[in-house]
């Protein structure tokens, strides 16, 4: 055979069992193989040699149910050791520790004493009390108010006893309804907080329901309204409310009602403070539309170009007491209030019309009209202006006289400045605003409320002050002001002693008060029989809580005299203002004002934005 290879294809018995002896002889036995040659292999060499290493066996534990290995089971305890130290631990601890009470942050001073203030108009109310007037030694009273009037349903039966005496004084009532609702307006969250919001708004609502009686609100004309129940004349020597001494539920003499037929400062008054409470009570839709629609009549019945004569002229039994020196302030006090309840521009173009302002002698800066009262609503009226020129900045055809006023009203800031003497100050730190005549106390409240809200206002608005001259003043000067005020008159004077009854551990016990003086026994006392209570010495058999006396003289000394009427008697106005004052500077339940509630009846100032145009269609 032919052998395409190149070899012979002859097979040789002799060489191939030669061969195969060979290559066994040349395997390698790895048993044989001597540990110096294995030494110098590497280990890629070794794993070829020895193959893979052996494995450990792991351990398991039988959990009956369940096989895991000792590792897993050993992790697994750990891990509920650190979750029970780390979580669990501090957990039992919160549970196990007994748990304290989060408690508010105590009363401030000045809501302690906000809460007695009130409590004065509960002791002051006339007419068919409530169960829950709270005051023990008051009763039914002036239940035959007005009765023989034919006009008026039922007579004038409620309303407010003015002061330590048993009158109706419309006027300065109508006074302090309008203080009372700003107050609420601007600090309804603070009274809700300190759980006096319904309680303010009853007081309102007494004062506005008796309002409403004094004139025919339903009607869109009138030409006379009820002007005052009860009343006195200087040094009289017959029956009447001033030379008897009777409690309010003893009464046995004539009380006549006043009526008047022009009535500009009046009329303005019950228009602004039917108004402000409108805003109040915009909740009770009706309720609300019926003190509007009073407002409006009452407003245009002031406004009567042939009734406009001071109320209190010529009339004997109010002249001497609240006697009004003008009406041009209670124009623009009641046209400002009207426009915030109704938002009819007609109001607002009159309380800027540049006319009145020169009526009401605002760019003169007369000190006297800086200050702020039952008698002069000027200071009053210009910060309700100006407030709406912080918080709404109308522009043309307001902005001229509304910066006028808002300047005017910085000014009147200034001027209750110790700094700029323009006013004097006892030596104790009371400004001396009706230049040291008796019952101080209700002039410096109402400074202070006002201090108070302009500063409350520049907060509000991210302005951080004014300037007096060239002097620039922060507003917490203003603030400062106001609470040195209220801290004077809650005991922080020379004699250590508050001048709100039940507040603090020294107050006046000897106030001129004919409820309060006599002992609430069943026992009916006479005209001239209260005389003994009027000139006791003791102390009032019952404490008329809240009220604001009269405050001392011009050198911070104090007669604790129930005859000495300048210094212990309280007025419906001054603790109005009180309680103004108390709300606006307590912190107990935050601070500021509300911004807008006021203007809840003001439309936009200026033209609506017009709404989109329709989607485009092809």
């Amino acid at each position: 055979m032919h052998n395409h290879w190149g070899g012979s294809l002859e097979i040789s018995t002799t060489d191939s069992a030669t061969e195969d002896e060979k290559s066994r002889n040349m395997e390698w036995d790895r048993a044989s193989v001597s540990y110096q040659h294995y030494q110098h292999l590497d280990e890629t060499q070794q794993s070829w040699l020895l193959g893979p290493p052996e494995r450990k066996k792991k351990k398991y534990v039988d959990l009956g149910c369940v096989v895991c290995s000792t590792k897993a089971l050993k992790w697994t305890v750990y891990g509920i050791l650190i979750a029970f130290f780390v979580i669990g631990l501090p957990v039992m601890i919160v549970k196990l520790v007994p748990k304290h009470k989060h408690h508010p942050s105590p009363p401030d001073n000045y809501t302690l004493a906000l809460h007695k203030a009130l409590l004065f108009f509960n002791a002051q109310k006339s007419g068919k009390l409530p169960k829950n007037n709270g005051i023990p030694w008051r009763g039914n009273s002036g239940l035959s108010d007005g009765s023989k009037l034919t006009d008026v349903k039922g007579g004038l039966v409620g309303g407010y006893y003015d002061a330590g005496d048993n009158i109706k004084f419309h006027f300065p009532m109508s006074f302090a309804m309008t203080m009372l609702s700003w107050s609420a307006i601007e600090y309804e969250q603070k009274y809700r907080a300190i759980g006096e919001y319904d309680h303010i708004r009853d007081l309102i609502k007494w004062g506005t329901d008796y309002l409403l009686l004094t004139f025919n609100s339903t009607a869109t004309r009138i030409d006379k309204i009820y002007s005052q129940v009860g009343g006195a004349r200087l040094n009289s020597t017959t029956p009447d409310d001033h030379y008897c001494w009777e409690r309010p539920e003893d009464m046995d003499y004539t009380r006549d009602v006043q009526m008047a037929t022009g009535a500009p400062d009046l009329g303005s008054e019950m228009a602004a403070a039917l108004a402000a409470a409108s805003i109040v009570f915009r909740d009770d839709n009706l309720y609300s539309r019926k003190l509007v629609q009073g407002a409006t009549t009452v407003f245009n019945f002031a406004r009567r170009f042939g009734g406009r004569v001071p109320y209190s002229r010529g009339n004997p039994v109010i002249e001497p007491f609240y006697n009004s020196t003008g009406f041009w302030d209670d124009y623009m006090w009641g046209a400002a209030w009207m426009y915030y309840a109704t938002g009819n521009r007609s109001y607002i173009s009159f309380a800027t019309d540049s006319r009145l302002s020169k009526h009401v002698k605002a760019a003169l800066m007369i000190p006297d009209l800086s200050v702020f009262s039952w008698d002069n609503k000027l200071p009053g009226a210009m910060l309700l202006l100006t407030r709406m020129r912080m918080f709404l900045n109308p522009g043309y055809p307001y902005e001229e006289m509304l910066g006028s006023y808002h300047n005017l009203t910085g000014l009147t800031m200034c001027s209750y400045l110790q700094t700029f003497h323009v006013f004097n100050w006892t030596k104790g730190g009371m400004i001396q605003l009706n230049h040291g005549r008796g019952q101080p106390l209700q002039y410096v409240a109402n400074a202070a409320f006002l201090a108070s809200v302009f500063a409350d206002y520049m907060n509000a608005t991210n302005v951080p002050g004014w300037y007096c001259g060239s002097s620039f003043m922060s507003q917490d000067v203003i603030r400062e002001f106001a609470a040195s005020q209220m801290d004077y008159i809650l005991g922080k004077n020379p004699l250590n002693m508050s001048y709100v009854v039940g507040y603090g551990k020294k107050f006046p016990e000897h106030v001129h008060h004919r409820g309060a003086s006599i002992p609430h026994n069943n026992v009916k006392t006479s005209c001239t029989g209260g005389w003994k209570w009027r000139d006791s010495r003791n102390p009032n058999p019952n404490t008329i809580t809240g009220a604001m006396v009269g405050g001392p003289d011009k050198f911070d000394k104090f007669q604790d005299v129930r005859k000495s009427y300048s210094y212990t008697e309280p007025t419906l106005a001054g603790n109005a203002g009180l309680v103004a004052a108390l709300v606006s500077l307590t912190s107990t339940a935050g601070n500021g004002v509300d911004k807008n509630t006021i203007f809840s009846a003001v439309p936009p100032l200026y033209p609506a934005t017009p709404p989109p145009p329709p989607p485009w269609r092809p």
